[in-house]
């Protein structure tokens, strides 16, 4: 039960880390005009479009890590 425990905090962690981190890039890319207090259309667009790329690359690397582990598996189970 501990472990579980231990496992839930520790995606919690990185899921804050990770949205903390995709915050902090879009805003210094998209974010330029400090003088007013509205996201102009063109911030919202950008900050948009960063956060899907942001969600598409991070499941293109999980989906590529899958696949290098399942051939990893396999050809430890052909070696025995």
């Amino acid at each position: 039960m501990a472990d579980n425990t231990n496992d839930q905090m520790k995606q919690f962690k990185d899921f804050i880390l990770n949205y903390n981190k995709l915050s902090e890039i879009c805003f210094m890319d998209c974010v330029h005009d400090m003088t007013t207090r509205s996201v102009s259309t063109k911030e919202e667009t950008c900050a948009n479009n960063c956060f899907d790329k942001f969600l598409k690359m991070n499941q293109r690397i999980s989906q590529r890590f899958q696949e290098i582990q399942l051939l990893q598996n396999e050809r430890q189970q052909q070696q025995q």
